[in-house]
């Protein structure tokens, strides 16, 4: 079934009469239109970057501006002060066979032009500028001050109008760099209640040595690179945070999600795979193409698109000493793993995208196949979900020609891999284990049933649901949420037949072609071994998802509280009720306020939350002062949350001053110290309703369940949630079995506890 096709476009021999040439026309017609297809995909690129670099300027703008220009020439105005008739000499230079007038013309045409050109740069450095104001933020809970009204309207009409994707990206500020006096400050506040008065007092004399000594100069080359470099922060993370890592990224760094729970649109596995692929591939070529809107904070501040890029066709590569990301700008094939066995997917026809129908007849065939996977081939991804070095090792001896070579590349070179699981998975509100076991299917799988190096793997069960994992160094979850609430939204909108077949009649299906593979016996070894580390490290994994339902995000608003810093109050009491102490808590916040911005730390546990936790279980204080405190705690959250947005965080800062302490060679106490400090609980919201697709007003069965990550501290906790509409909260609770002290499902007992004793608070505020 699934043979080879010929790639020969053309066939010679030599006869008695001469050279006899046999052309393969189909093969010829293939070669035309792939060309043609990257020709047209490297002129839209020319157009989009045109575009980009001129907006918000228009076509019909410089068309006004030129007609204003001849106009007041005609009249006998020059707009020019004289440049016009400076210029006509040169054009004429040029234009030696037109009148004195065409040439004229064509100067005022060409002045025209300087100033549509001086007038998109002004704009866009106004913008740049303007996009430096973030006091907007400070004043969301309070009126807005007339100051914010103006920026607000300004940046409105600057903005212009059906920006593309990148549209803004010229126009987003740089991160700037923090003073070192302000970092350290905030530091220091972070980890006052976290350590005894004699441990705080040595970390504040070693601040104030280091800020008065070594800081300073850290600082200037941060400074230095920031004016260099496009973002100081964010190559840095990428590099050191991520591709330096040595230990399996299976657990430790990839991150998952799982389909909206409460709808099940198709049991046929084919079908439903078929229509999420299809809504990728449209995704993809909305992607190419840039007409996805860029996000937009309260529908005037754009957001930095740059992650966007590498979302597809992209490919961890592991290396000895450091890994790297590897982009190819098109890719007319999906890489299929089914039953231990790869097959490449051709998803392109004759230059069109086949339909969800054609789609899903190719991958039925692969489910016909009942060929045998090669000796080491079911379990070859276990390289990918092992330990670094050793698949590095083995992708550079066994994997760098023949058989080998061809089929690694049809898996790197694909737009994205899917897995066509052999297990269902489902959602049952009365057994939470098997939401667990989605979960855990979505996060690990079995170690070796997931592509773990791609930007991400699609997974379909058996029964049809779906779910993703993702690879983290190319970019940040809401890339991919992004993606997962557009396409899922695509998928019920495509619709199915009453069996649960994709609609349509396929013209078209091509075959699947089987990868071939030839593993030496030390490749098998290797191969077993990373299966080994893979299988110990799955196995450690305790992972719980609770379906919180008593209530959500409309009583949190209901009691003027912001729900993030609800949530986040309630795991601090959660987590203090659990471990009897407090500790570093990493929330994660978007920096993407400034160009190829990522994230950044907030520090969830502060002075003001660990007050109202300790009251919350102190007999002698009121739900008055209760309430008060948590208000105190809410509005300190709310403001690290701010700072975290706006360029005012703390991590990322000592992060880079720490990397450029290592380049130099100097050793700082201080930062050695700050960087060694565990993240116990480490948690995230999912992002939700980036698009105008999902209304759960109108269908709140629509709900997304979320995604999750593995537990960052061995002694600690992992915890994403997704305030999935006004009455549903997602948590997924990570954490290790081989710890004596944690327990997922234990933590998320205590979360739903903490979430019913703080709404009962406020119900009985006045006691």
């Amino acid at each position: 079934m699934a043979e080879a096709h010929s790639a020969v476009a053309f066939s010679f021999s030599v006869t008695p009469e001469g050279l006899d040439v046999k052309l393969n026309h189909e093969a010829l017609k293939a070669v035309w239109r792939s060309g043609f297809r990257s020709a047209k995909k490297r002129v839209g690129r020319m157009q989009n970057q045109f575009k980009n670099g001129t907006y918000p300027a228009t076509p019909t703008s410089w068309l006004f501006i030129a007609t204003i220009v001849l106009a007041l020439k005609i009249g006998g105005f020059d707009p020019s002060f004289g440049l016009i008739e400076s210029q006509d000499k040169y054009v004429a230079a040029v234009f030696t066979n037109q009148s004195p007038a065409i040439i004229h013309y064509i100067s005022c045409v060409l002045y025209a032009t300087y100033l549509w050109f001086a007038k998109i740069i002004i704009i866009k450095w106004s913008l740049r500028v303007l996009l430096r104001y973030h006091k907007w933020m400070y004043e969301a809970r309070g009126p807005m001050s007339l100051k914010t009204k103006i920026w607000i309207m300004t940046v409105k009409i600057l903005g212009g109008r059906k920006p593309l994707l990148m549209s803004y990206q010229f126009s987003l500020p740089k991160l700037f760099v923090p003073s070192v006096k302000e970092t350290v400050n905030k530091y220091l506040r972070s980890v006052k209640p976290l350590m005894e008065d004699e441990k705080y007092q040595r970390m504040e004399k070693l601040s104030k040595e280091f800020q008065e000594g070594a800081g300073k100069k850290f600082n200037r080359y941060l400074v230095l690179k920031s004016w260099w470099a496009t973002n100081y922060v964010s190559d840095w993370w990428e590099d050191y945070v991520y591709l330096s890592g040595r230990s399996p990224i299976m657990v430790n760094s990839n991150f998952y999600a799982i389909d909206a729970v409460l709808l099940h649109p198709s049991k046929v596995q084919v079908a439903r795979a078929s229509n999420i692929i299809h809504a990728m591939l449209q995704y993809r070529r909305d992607l190419d193409k840039e007409s996805l809107m860029p996000l937009m904070l309260n529908k005037t501040v754009p957001l930095c698109s740059a992650q966007y890029e590498r979302q597809f066709q992209t490919t961890r590569i592991p290396g000895i000493e450091k890994d790297t990301i590897v982009h190819y700008k098109d890719s007319q094939h999906i890489a299929v793993y089914h039953k231990g066995r790869y097959f490449k997917v051709y998803i392109h026809f004759r230059g069109r995208l086949l339909k969800p129908c054609e789609i899903e007849h190719s991958l039925q065939k692969i489910l016909d196949d009942d060929v045998e996977p090669a000796v080491g081939e079911k379990h070859l991804a276990a390289l990918t979900a092992g330990d670094r070095v050793p698949w590095a090792k083995a992708r550079q001896e066994y994997f760098s020609k023949g058989k080998n070579k061809a089929s690694l590349d049809a898996i790197e070179k694909a737009a994205f891999v899917v897995a066509l699981d052999d297990e269902p998975q489902d959602f049952d509100e009365h057994d939470p284990s098997k939401l667990d076991k989605f979960a855990r299917s979505m996060l690990h799988g079995k170690g070796y049933d997931r592509w773990f190096d791609k930007s991400f793997t699609l997974v379909v069960a058996s029964n049809g649901r779906i779910g993703f994992n993702a690879e983290h160094s190319w970019a940040d979850a809401p890339i991919m949420g992004h993606m997962w609430e557009v396409c899922t939204a695509d998928d019920r909108d495509y619709g199915y037949t009453d069996d649960g077949h994709t609609i349509g009649t396929p013209e078209i299906c091509p075959n699947p072609i089987k990868l071939e593979w030839e593993f030496p016996k030390p490749c098998l070894q290797v191969i077993e071994n990373c299966l080994e580390v893979a299988t110990q490290l799955l196995n450690d994994v305790d992972l719980h998802l609770l379906y919180h339902n008593q209530y959500g995000k409309g009583f949190m608003k209901s009691v003027k509280m912001s729900p993030d810093a609800y949530i986040q109050l309630s795991l601090q009491l959660a987590y203090y009720r659990t471990a009897k102490k407090f500790d570093l808590t990493y929330e994660s916040s978007m920096t993407r306020l400034f160009r190829e911005g990522r994230t950044e730390t907030v520090r969830s546990c502060t002075v003001e939350s660990c007050q109202f936790a300790k009251a919350m279980d102190d007999p002698t204080v009121t739900n008055k002062e209760r309430i008060k405190l948590m208000k105190l705690a809410a509005e300190e959250h709310q403001q690290g949350y701010r700072n975290a947005m706006s360029g005012h965080g703390i991590d990322r800062h000592l992060f880079c001053l720490y990397v450029v302490s290592k380049y130099l060679g100097e050793d700082s106490p201080f930062l050695t110290e700050v960087l060694s400090s565990p993240w116990r609980l480490s948690t995230s919201q999912t992002p939700h309703q980036q698009t105008n697709k999902l209304d759960l007003v109108k269908h709140p069965e629509h709900i997304s369940a979320g995604g999750g990550f593995g537990p960052v501290a061995d002694d600690g906790y992992g915890v994403s949630y997704i305030i999935a509409g006004e009455d549903v909260i997602f948590f997924h609770v990570s954490c290790k079995n081989s710890c004596p002290t944690t327990g997922a499902r234990k933590f998320a007992e205590q979360i739903q506890k903490a979430l019913a004793d703080v709404k009962n608070m406020f119900e009985a505020k006045d006691s």
